[in-house]
């Protein structure tokens, strides 16, 4: 049996085609997410062995709580900070030959030769203080030396290729506090890839000074990493940086609460800690590779059905020479294990040249990474084990029909009659409808109060009931669609039936008859539509939320930005703008580091502003309290959703902790408006006392013109006093709401890229299941052709079931997506979804593609059908 599964396999080779590909792509993606997660940990683990190469390290014992947001500038260790008078102590410890770079910092910029910013795609901007004496053992200097003081730098090679510039060349450095002109006296290789980081490599008084301004204290630092001599300079062996370790320990005083452990140990703990942080990128993509699959899986069914149909008669032979039904059902189930491992071994070559393609983008774009990226063997049994499973699965049914049906019942020419679909249509239904209880509990979830009865329910993540409408309506809309193909055709056919009397008529009775095959050809284009039109729905509400916001919320005439991607905007710049003709206000929000509230789950943030933000750029919703008179007397303006989430009130007084200790603060103003969701405001005099210069930065401001000031000349004006700043970016209104747009667009951009998979996939099928389709009525077709059917209205009858195929698929995907972005957009009103908008322009051209993919689709089969000669399509059979 199993070598006639195999003959049956080698037979039917030309119709799994489709099937490969379907099972290829799905598993590219499933072995392209290893890969790629593989890539990024070898590339953290070169990184780390490379930027934290000390034999020893001295760092804290007590494990501390970290947040992300609050040490933009600093190392950020998990451990608690140590005294900086131990340097001295540590570096006479017999065996130590000197110290790693003790300072790292960001937030720098660094100007290139024709004086824009170097910015960069997500790698942050890193400066290093190091020297000849404190040297970093990575380092090899291909010319220049070491920066001695605040007026030179020395550049990585790649940041040295960015900026244009050579040993010798002058240019600038903004700093937090503003500009600085420094010379080049120096470039740099590390003995990694820096992943398109740009490294500065800065004199350690500077660095030491901008550290301390950062954290706020002169006598405490994150770590110390030692190199030991027992090498003559190079890396120590396990053994002897544990027995360095051993000796600096001995040396620290008790009381410090500072350890020495190994480099290795140190290496370790950081590249695990990194490559968790980037966990969440290979079940993203995973995410894309299971609806790659669910969707490919329908591609199987079809195809197994239709080649189940066709063998029917050699399987009740089989039966009636002895065959039992496991028997049969393992012929079928050897087709698909040879289907699922040719496919999967497509999926593996090709998920290898994804990763490939993606690394060549990057170095391309100037992030190189040397991680290494080929499958290992375990992502390829990953990959052929998960290519089999879903082959299988979409196998598994057609296998038991061709197992159990009677083999009389098998020989006889009408069999395989359609079932009825009724009790499906009931199911679906019925989760249909269970599955919009869902989506309305969610809503109510996500309104303020008590909104059940049961406090363990309300106090659910409206989330959670969201998914699951989700999939019970994405489910129960697939288990209900051959109910309704018959309906849906004759909707669908209507149009065509007038134009094409014929072969309307005969397309729409022919999706009709087969309503299964109909429904699960379009349930695969059903869900990347469905997925795709609700993220539609989402984003087109962002951007009019955001666009509603600027356009009734701001009243300033100009948001002023970090440009690409800097992130900060110096004083000096915020000043120059204040002293041009014209201007009637600049309101700078400052983001201020580790300020926080003990006892709050949601972390807020914190910002400093002026009171003219409350005046001259927003109009404050308030729902308790005066915002404006609330930044006067230097109280709390909060955020409705922080209130709510702490049960906070005007006039409460409560805990904020910052760097230096604990201040008690009363709310003044809680406030509605969507911009500030998440916040809580302070102004110019609390913030400057709950952080250093260093700990807070300006993110943002708005700029007033004064009344009757042209607005476009002040523009110009504004442009010109800031661009000795170099990272500032000047924008209108209209300008902002574009930047702000543009960001959404590019997300959904990349999402909907990953998505168009699933498409693609949806669309081979539509063609598969229309090739074995016609396949199957080769009789029917030349029966067509003998009483007179042309070859144009063979080619549009076929066309026409594709078309409607799509459409049906389509129109379900639409619906059941727009619904659910309709939903989302309600769920999330509070958190600043303001406004709903339907992009029906998009909706239409989807339908509108739709009918082209149905046409384009149906030409592959239309050809077969014509190619066999008429007499020997009627005596096929």
């Amino acid at each position: 049996m199993i070598k006639l599964g195999l003959r049956d396999a080698r037979s039917h080779f030309s119709r799994f085609v489709m099937s490969i590909i379907a099972i290829a792509l799905g598993v590219a993606f499933v072995v392209g997410s290893f890969c790629f997660r593989e890539m990024l940990n070898n590339q953290v683990s070169d990184m780390l062995s490379t930027n934290a190469d000390a034999d020893v390290y001295v760092r804290g014992t007590t494990k501390t709580a970290t947040d992300s947001t609050t040490s933009a500038a600093s190392s950020s260790s998990d451990y608690n900070v140590i005294p900086t008078s131990l340097i001295d102590t540590v570096s006479a410890v017999q065996g130590v030959k000197g110290t790693s770079p003790l300072y790292t910092v960001s937030g720098l910029v660094l100007v290139a030769k024709d004086g824009n910013a170097v910015a960069t795609t997500g790698a942050p901007t890193l400066a290093m203080g190091f020297s000849a004496k404190d040297s970093w053992r990575a380092v090899t200097f291909t010319s220049g030396t070491y920066a001695k003081n605040t007026h030179e730098v020395a550049l990585e090679s790649y940041a040295a290729k960015r900026a244009n510039l050579k040993v010798g060349n002058s240019t600038t450095l903004v700093y937090p506090t503003g500009p600085q002109s420094v010379k080049v006296v120096g470039i740099f290789q590390t003995t990694s890839s820096q992943a398109g980081a740009i490294l500065l490599g800065i004199d350690e008084n500077s660095a030491k000074a901008l550290y301390e301004q950062t954290t706020g204290s002169t006598t405490k630092i994150d770590e110390i990493g030692l190199y030991g001599n027992a090498n003559g300079g190079n890396a120590l062996s396990e053994q002897q940086q544990q027995s360095l370790a051993d000796k600096v320990n001995a040396a620290i005083p008790s009381g410090s609460k500072a350890t020495a452990i190994t480099g290795d140990e140190m290496r370790s703990e950081k590249t695990k800690s990194t490559q968790d942080s980037l966990g969440f990128i290979q079940p993203m993509i995973l995410i894309f590779a299971l609806i790659a699959l669910f969707v490919g899986s329908f591609i199987i069914a079809n195809t197994f059905s239709m080649i189940v149909r066709e063998s029917m008669r050699g399987y009740a032979l089989l039966r009636s020479v002895g065959a039992s039904p496991s028997q049969v059902f393992l012929t079928v189930v050897v087709q698909a294990i040879v289907l699922g491992i040719i496919g999967s071994a497509a999926g593996i070559g090709l998920g290898w040249g994804m990763i490939k393609l993606i690394v060549y983008g990057f170095s391309q774009s100037g992030s190189t990474l040397t991680g290494s990226s080929n499958p290992t063997i375990p992502d390829m049994l990953i990959g052929v084990l998960v290519g089999v499973a879903v082959s299988l699965i979409g196998a598994a049914l057609p296998a038991r029909h061709a197992s159990l049906a009677p083999p009389l019942q098998a020989m006889n020419e009408t069999v395989n009659p359609e079932k009825a679909t009724r009790a499906r249509g009931i199911l679906g239904l019925v989760m249909i409808v269970i599955g919009i209880a869902f989506w309305g509990l969610a809503w109510l979830l996500s309104n303020d109060g008590k909104q059940t009865p049961w406090d363990w329910l309300n106090s659910t993540n409206p989330a959670i009931s969201l998914g699951i409408g989700a999939a019970l309506i994405l489910v129960g809309t697939i288990v209900m669609a051959p109910a309704i193909v018959q309906p849906v055709s004759r909707i669908l056919g209507w149009i065509p039936s007038l134009v094409f009397p014929v072969t309307g008529r005969l397309a729409s009775r022919n999706l009709a008859r087969s309503k299964r095959r109909t429904a699960n050809t379009a349930a695969a284009l059903f869900v990347g539509i469905a997925i795709v039109s609700c993220l539609g729905v989402v984003a087109s509400s962002v951007n009019a939320s955001v666009s509603g916001i600027v356009e009734s919320g701001i009243k300033a005439d100009f948001a002023v930005l970090a440009n690409g991607g800097m992130g900060r905007i110096p004083q000096q710049g915020i000043d120059a703008m204040s002293k041009v003709n014209g201007v009637k206000s600049v309101s700078s929000i400052s983001y201020l580091m580790d300020v926080t509230y003990p006892g709050t789950s949601d972390k807020p943030s914190t910002f400093m502003a002026q009171p003219s933000l409350f005046t001259d750029v927003f109009d404050p919703v308030e729902t308790a309290g005066n915002a404006r008179q609330a930044m006067d007397a230097g109280q709390l303006v909060v955020s409705k959703s922080v209130a709510d989430d702490n049960d906070w009130h005007v006039g409460q007084s409560i805990s904020v902790k910052y760097a230096q200790g604990t201040e008690k603060l009363t709310i003044g103003a809680i406030s509605d408006n969507s911009i500030f969701s998440g916040s809580i405001y302070v102004n110019q005099t609390m913030g400057n006392k709950l952080t250093t210069e260093a700990t807070r930065f300006i993110t943002e401001a708005f700029v007033k013109a004064d009344a009757g000031r042209n607005v476009t000349t002040l523009k110009k004006d504004l442009i010109t006093a800031v661009k000795p700043y170099y990272v500032i970016s000047v924008m209108t209104k209209d300008e902002f709401k574009s930047t702000i747009s543009s960001m959404v667009n590019q997300v959904l951009l990349i999402v909907n890229a990953l998505l168009a998979l699933s498409i693609v996939i949806a669309i081979f099928g539509i063609m598969n299941t229309l090739a074995l389709s016609v396949s199957e009525r080769t009789k029917e077709i030349g029966l067509l052709r003998a009483i007179g059917a042309g070859r144009g209205q063979i080619r549009g009858m076929i066309a026409i079931e594709a078309s409607m195929i799509s459409v049906f698929g389509t129109l379900l995907g639409l619906l059941v997506g727009t619904t659910a972005g309709v939903v989302i957009r309600k769920l999330y009103a509070n958190q600043g979804l303001t406004e709903l908008n339907i992009p029906i322009s998009e909706l239409v051209i989807f339908v509108v593609l739709a009918i082209v993919v149905g046409m384009v689709t149906s030409l592959p089969p239309a050809r077969k059908a014509l190619k066999v000669p008429v007499l020997n399509a009627v005596a096929s059979e």
